[in-house]
């Protein structure tokens, strides 16, 4: 699709010059208005990548037209031409939802500089909009958002174990979606129809994870009053997701490597083993290979951990991804605040672009909001 921009001027003689000398130079189609109310009348039905308005016209002023147009497109690229003098007005407007503002009379150069950035404002909104839409309505990848080399090799890894009923490794650090990679590996399973249980094995004090996961008979300890069903058996035939499982005592690491290798295990004060039918995928942070130097983790669970491992990329590895998944996360929390959705300015994408976000996605989210 040709590149169309509409200039709205009640000038007729300044409209046939900008006709004439920028659609060579931008190769591009330009319609022109010679009021606010004519430019209603084109802009309906029709596609602009740019609307380039004076602020000064009898009838409908440049203002009132910004108004009606950002009311039924609030992503359209306006940039407003006024007066020297009307530098005020011009602010307003910005205000209003203008993208820039320039004065008359101005540099053909100079104009062309602007009109160029605002092009690029718009083929960036457009496609965000666009891959944003598609990352929303994808399923089972709705909780990763990327389309970078290195994103594009996780989510391949990601169909590959998905495919089988081993046990798998993500690692990365923190904030990089290994929960998301966790519950799109359950999505494209042959246990998607089963339960998804996720576990955040550091909340959960070390006296109390072992009942959690594992259950216990009635009389194991002085509370239990009654017996109870562990997350294992709460995950029957589906998948059971340890997230940061480097922070396991060593108790729990022998308990969790008889499930990997027997597949059955023995609640809290009970004599008898249950079968468990469950695919455990778990996560960390840490360098487990560090932890096993120091006695801190068991070498024989890590080997039946590690059986496919994924390691997902921080986020200044894939920078290319940020404008996309800032687009992302801007849309989920309009959708949740009932707002119109929002787009990062390019002055914001920079700013994001630059930063080397120690805390990956969960930091760019948390500065976002």
């Amino acid at each position: 699709m040709p590149t169309k921009i509409l200039i709205v001027d009640d000038e007729q003689d300044m409209l046939a010059l900008l006709r004439r000398s920028l659609e060579p130079e931008l190769d591009c189609e330009v319609e022109t208005a010679a009021s606010g109310e004519s430019a209603l009348k084109k802009f309906s039905g029709n596609h602009f990548d740019i609307v380039l308005a004076d602020i000064k016209m009898p009838g409908m002023n440049g203002l009132e037209l910004l108004e009606l147009i950002r009311r039924d497109k609030k992503d359209q690229t306006v940039i407003m031409m006024t007066a020297f003098g009307h530098i005020d007005m011009a602010v307003k407007a910005m205000k209003s939802g203008a993208y820039d503002f320039i004065t008359k009379p101005f540099e053909h150069d100079t104009l062309v500089v602007r009109l160029e950035k605002a092009l690029e404002r718009t083929r960036l909104v457009n496609e965000n909009i666009r891959l944003t839409s598609e990352c929303l309505d994808a399923e089972p990848f709705k909780n990763l958002v990327g389309r970078s080399p290195a994103m594009q090799r996780i989510y391949e890894s990601i169909r590959t174990v998905a495919r089988t009923d081993l046990t798998v490794l993500i690692t990365g650090e923190s904030g990089t979606g290994k929960d998301g990679t966790a519950r799109a590996i359950h999505a494209l399973s042959k246990r998607k129809m089963q339960p998804y249980v996720a576990v955040n094995c550091p909340t959960i004090p070390e006296n109390i994870l072992e009942s959690e996961l594992f259950g216990y008979k009635k009389g194991a300890f002085t509370h239990a009053t009654s017996n109870k069903a562990g997350l294992f058996q709460e995950a029957k035939r589906g998948t059971i997701f340890l997230d940061e499982i480097g922070d396991i005592s060593p108790a729990i690491q022998a308990k969790l490597l008889r499930v990997i290798q027997e597949k059955e295990f023995k609640p809290l004060g009970d004599t008898k083993s249950v079968q468990v039918d469950v695919r455990i995928i778990a996560s960390t942070n840490q360098d487990l290979a560090d932890k096993i130097a120091r006695r801190e983790f068991r070498e024989d669970l890590y080997y039946r951990l590690n059986v496919l491992p994924i390691e997902l990329p921080p986020l200044r590895e894939r920078r290319e991804d940020i404008p996309l998944i800032a687009s992302h996360l801007l849309a989920q929390h309009c959708a949740k605040l009932d707002q119109t959705l929002k787009q990062p300015s390019p002055q914001l994408l920079d700013f994001l672009m630059a930063h080397t976000w120690p805390g990956n996605v969960r930091e760019l989210e948390n500065c976002l909001i």
